[in-house]
């Protein structure tokens, strides 16, 4: 018997919006977006090697990138590296599915206001045989209307009295 069970993935590690304060240490360990590394304030050797792996493959970021990061430490780094073409992913991953490699390409975008997004990679030529639009359900966008306010613990609970654990 074969049974398909609705999936859905939450880590709410980083639902905020990226500043200079975030800590490195509440994603994956072997891996961290490149935007989590150049936006936290506090560099390790391990950091600033991982970016430079990530690089040697997505390429040097864009002047265009340099100047939306936070921090200067993290634009005189950039400034300071030397400037590497992106890789073709074709010839990385030679035997990989050509939509699979099509997908990393759009997934593994060093500036994350270009790379693609989560409906839209479902959306992708790669998962058309298990594509269910109905099956899948798009997230909200995160109202941060509450990040930086200050309320009495009775007006947090009022407001989130909805919230069941």
């Amino acid at each position: 018997m074969f049974f398909v069970l609705p999936l859905q993935i939450l880590d709410f590690g980083l639902a905020r919006h990226t500043d200079s304060e975030m800590t490195g240490y509440v994603v994956t360990r072997w891996y961290r977006a490149p935007e989590v590394i150049l936006n936290w304030m506090h560099y390790t050797q391990t950091d600033l090697d991982q970016l430079t792996e990530i690089m040697k493959i997505t390429g040097t970021p864009t002047q265009d990138f340099v100047q939306k990061l936070q921090s200067q430490d993290a634009k005189n780094y950039i400034k300071s590296l030397p400037k590497v073409q992106k890789k073709d992913f074709a010839s990385i991953l030679k035997y990989a599915n050509p939509l699979a490699v099509n997908l990393l390409e759009k997934m593994l975008v060093l500036d994350a206001e270009k790379r693609v997004t989560a409906a839209e990679a479902l959306m992708h030529p790669y998962f058309e045989p298990i594509h269910d639009a109905e099956e899948e359900t798009e997230a909200e966008k995160y109202d941060d209307t509450f990040d930086n306010m200050e309320l009495p613990l009775d007006e947090w609970k009022r407001e989130f009295s909805f919230v069941m654990f």
